[in-house]
């Protein structure tokens, strides 16, 4: 990391900017936190980037730091040094935290912690209902006022279709897009792993995509009704991706994210019982992951959010059933991403740039993202094409529980500019004398 450093020329990137449709090879001049012609910068300290990408600073809408609450498994600080390591400039913090974030003193909190540990964008996100319980709406108009830019329940689902219709019309008021987290819970019953194949044949408690696909349908029907944005959470069955298709073709405003564990992972990996490959939603068939790619291609599923999840070793070192949902995902999400779906030729650079820029800010209403100048310098730096094997003893996340480690993939975060300062450095060798 560069301390006390403003001013910089990055040098012969290429800058791909899915806001405005560029493509090309050029100097970015960056000078007092803001994109400036490069002809203008004073003093600056001169990187050369050739061979590398330059985008706009990448969001993930998704992700969980654990503090307040369980910070043995992560922290503001240790959260948003991932989130930077894995070139996020900006992330959105689930309120599923102890106490919940369902109140403006909480968002407070969040708030001034990440003014003195953060070291990304951190967009506050509170609950649907008091107390994470389901039972009762938020008090969505504080939270406003606290500065909180969406709301979700993530983790759990509001069952209550009256009470959610009510949160979507509140929501509506006070312009929050909800980050819906889709389950119905009679189907899901004590499930912990995708009803299919593998779960039968392993003598596993199955949770059918029905549970998912329920409550996507429900969201859609609300998003029509109300006519206001819901965004659906980690999709991951086929039907689900049908319907959001379906909706979406009708100008509903229903949008959706799909996880880099559900592009590149499959039900098969839980016959390891391993319980890094146990999340929820689970790990579903062949046929759903195609689905999600097939939704990504087309632009059915606009975002790839990480759900990053962290836990402690300890907790995810029990049997498979009485193991916590979710794994890490910060440092992981553009290397494997890039393997699966840029260097698989599903999807162009731009394409995959698209899907953690202008995907997560249209859904939070964000503006003045793209790398135009006078906006602020938010950039992600990458090099698309260099192959390594994960090594999660290198993360900065506080947990290692993820079912990456010692995956070979290609592409690597180079470095992670918020407002100017260098947050991730790993560009020792394009210094410029």
């Amino acid at each position: 990391m560069i301390e006390g450093i403003n001013n910089f020329i990055l040098r012969n990137a290429r800058v791909i900017d899915p806001f405005t449709g560029e493509d090309s090879v050029r100097d970015i001049g960056v000078m007092d936190g803001v994109l400036v012609n490069p002809e203008g910068v004073l003093n600056p300290l001169e990187i050369d980037l050739k061979g590398l990408v330059a985008a706009p600073g990448f969001i993930d809408i998704h992700v969980h730091l654990r503090q307040p609450g369980k910070t043995e498994a992560e922290t503001i600080a240790t959260g948003t040094m991932a989130a930077a390591a894995g070139g996020f400039t900006g992330i959105v913090p689930m309120p599923n935290t102890s106490p919940a974030c369902d109140n403006a003193s909480t968002i407070e909190y969040l708030r001034r912690h990440t003014a003195v540990d953060g070291v990304v964008r951190v967009y506050p996100c509170g609950t649907l209902t008091k107390n994470y319980a389901g039972e009762e709406m938020a008090p969505i108009g504080s939270l406003k006022n606290a500065g909180v830019m969406a709301l979700s329940d993530d983790g759990r689902c509001v069952q209550n279709h009256d009470l959610m219709r009510h949160i979507v019309e509140y929501a509506k008021q006070f312009e929050l897009p909800i980050l819906d987290h889709c389950e119905e819970n009679y189907l899901k019953g004590s499930g912990y792993v995708h009803e299919g194949k593998w779960s039968v044949l392993l003598g596993m408690t199955g949770i059918p995509s029905a549970s998912e696909a329920l409550m996507v349908a429900r969201d859609i029907m609300l998003a029509k009704l109300v006519d206001w944005k819901i965004h659906i959470q980690h999709i991951s069955a086929k039907d689900s991706v049908e319907l959001v298709r379906r909706a979406r073709k009708e100008g509903i405003k229903i949008s959706a994210e799909a996880t880099p564990h559900h592009i590149a992972l499959t039900d098969e990996y839980i016959k390891r019982y391993d319980t890094n490959y146990k999340m929820n939603p689970p790990l579903r068939s062949e046929e759903d992951r195609l689905a999600i790619i097939e939704a990504l291609a087309d632009d059915t599923i606009t975002v790839i959010a990480t759900d990053h999840a962290p836990h402690t070793q300890t907790s995810k070192l029990v049997e498979f059933d009485q193991a916590p949902f979710g794994i890490i995902g910060l440092e992981t999400a553009l290397p494997v991403t890039l393997t699966e779906l840029y260097h698989a030729g599903v999807l162009s650079l731009p394409q995959l740039i698209s899907k953690f820029t202008v995907g997560p800010a249209e859904v939070l209403g964000l503006r003045n993202h793209s790398l135009a100048l006078g906006n602020p310098a938010d950039i992600t730096i990458f090099d698309p094409d260099f192959e390594y094997v994960i090594d999660k003893k290198q993360f900065y996340s506080k947990s290692r529980n993820t079912p990456f480690a010692g995956m070979t993939v290609k592409g690597k975060v180079r470095g992670t500019m918020v407002c100017g300062r260098l947050v991730y450095d790993d560009l020792a060798e394009q210094r410029m004398a």
